[in-house]
């Protein structure tokens, strides 16, 4: 057993005697989960943000409430309901998080090893990061790796092979250990040692570890195995208008599985989070994976300048980490190309929900909704929408001004007409993914700016801009959780 989790075994065997010793949790009063009433709330929200379909999943005093509200697919009409299949985006990381953990837990992984003590062929643009990157920075999202590496390695079970590989060379956007930096790269490179750690594909490591013990039966990988459900359909459009069908359902690469690839119903993301709420263990009891490896994975590794992007304060291993006015949660978000997801999870309180989406105002519903079921439920103020005060405050902007850059993308940060402005370009093999966006920038607080005119890419209301420091010293633009360091 590895040295974190050397205890691991003395705690599950002490646990009976533990939890008689443990006070009682103090009890929350909440009302009894009203169905008709939140069922309502769905369907009116739903509508009112134009988000085609929806499901939703509510853990509540141990139960899993799930509802369905709309339709799949807006051309052929067909209907939610709680047994049909979303594409989980992001969210795919907690999978992949908590599979890497479990064999941390088994000791067969260091998380503070290198990583190419597992990965010989793991390799970055900088020699002395490619020696000490450990699991543990990948996990938390600390290891300087990029997030906007794309690469369709085909449909063979050897594409993260294959994507690790052409991956090398890929800059970093900052030196390990100086700054959380969001980074997909990262996940695949975590995926990729699960297959080499088990012998297995990840698709089928997953099914081994975590949905065959924990009962997922609608959770699943690959479009072939989702043919056998009700699946939906990916919607695009413009902010405020009915969105329509995308021109194909699955628009992500086999390769993109361990950082947003997992295909889910709303009950089953429920049933993962209710395992991590009851310490590893399955709804029958199996031990998934230790009380001491469920609870280092919530433990803040580090802070998290941009608060406002995915509304977290911190991260941990593989979970994203939120203080609520001193109540203290986790989850994560999740987007794939026309569908989002959310899972949020209040461990006092014992409550998880998830929504998953299929286009549309997915985020505006999110807040709407969750601000009402996490107030009832778990006693949470979730903080307001993201937006300039009415009052703009003084702030020094001439220190942001200059060129950012991290692998992919450059953002150039100036004064246009004697009003805060920049401009967000992708360069390099990322050319063609979008032409350049104009951003006007409202101030929010120091260093902090709510960008607006970006269009689509970034339609769910204004984009948080944050400048920080990272921890050499290096001044950074902070968007979309990815760091970029300042060149010029």
């Amino acid at each position: 057993m590895s040295e974190k989790f050397e205890k691991a075994e003395k705690i599950e065997k002490s646990e009976k005697i533990e939890k008689s010793e443990r006070p009682e949790k103090e009890a929350v009063a909440r009302p009894a989960f009203d169905a008709a009433h939140w069922q309502a709330r769905l369907d009116a929200l739903r509508a009112a943000h134009h988000v085609p379909g929806a499901t939703l999943a509510v853990l509540v005093d141990g139960g899993i409430h799930e509802l369905a509200s709309g339709v799949l697919h807006r051309g052929t009409g067909v209907e939610v309901t709680t047994d049909s299949v979303f594409q989980s985006g992001s969210i795919a990381k907690i999978y992949t998080s908590t599979l890497v953990m479990r064999l941390a837990d088994e000791g067969r992984l260091d998380l503070d090893a290198p990583v190419r003590d597992v990965l010989p062929e793991f390799e970055t643009a900088d020699e002395e990061a490619t020696r000490t990157i450990t699991t543990r920075q990948l996990l938390s999202h600390t290891g300087g790796l990029t997030c906007d590496f794309t690469y369709d390695a085909g449909r063979g079970d050897d594409c993260l092979q294959k994507y690790v590989e052409a991956a090398r060379g890929v800059a970093l956007d900052c030196r390990p250990g100086t700054a959380v930096s969001y980074s997909s790269l990262g996940y695949n490179v975590l995926g990729r040692i699960v297959e080499v750690l088990t012998g297995l594909t990840w698709d089928a490591a997953l099914k081994e570890y975590l949905f065959a013990p924990l009962g997922l039966e609608r959770s699943m990988t690959l479009p072939e195995e989702a043919l056998a459900h009700r699946v939906a359909m990916s919607h695009l459009g413009e902010p405020g208008r009915e969105p329509d069908p995308a021109p194909a359902w699955d628009l992500m690469p086999r390769s993109a599985g361990p950082y947003g690839r997992v295909l889910v119903s709303a009950g089953d993301v429920a049933r993962l989070a209710r395992m991590h709420l009851d310490g590893g263990t399955g709804p029958d009891g199996t031990r998934v994976m230790s009380a001491a490896a469920v609870e280092e994975m919530q433990r803040r590794v580090v802070d998290v300048p941009d608060k406002w992007t995915v509304s977290s304060d911190g991260w941990g291993l593989g979970w994203t980490l939120y203080n609520w006015d001193g109540v203290i949660g986790y989850g994560h978000d999740g987007a794939a190309i026309g569908q989002y997801g959310y899972l949020r999870v209040v461990p006092h309180a014992g409550v998880a929900v998830v929504l998953l989406t299929n286009g549309g105002g997915a985020r505006e519903l999110y807040g709407a909704l969750f601000r009402e079921l996490l107030g009832t439920f778990a006693d949470v103020r979730m903080p307001d929408a993201f937006e300039p005060p009415a009052q703009p405050p003084a702030v020094d902007f001439a220190r942001h001004v200059g060129r950012y850059e991290r692998a992919g993308v450059v953002i150039t940060v100036s004064e246009r007409d004697g009003k805060p402005h920049l401009v967000y370009e992708f360069v390099d093999g990322m050319k063609d993914f979008s032409p350049p966006l104009d951003v006007a920038l409202h101030p929010v607080a120091e260093g902090v700016y709510a960008g607006t005119g970006a269009g689509p890419s970034f339609s769910e209301g204004y984009m948080p801009v944050v400048f920080a420091t990272l921890t050499d010293g290096t001044e950074c633009c902070y968007i979309g959780m990815r760091v970029a360091p300042k060149a010029a």
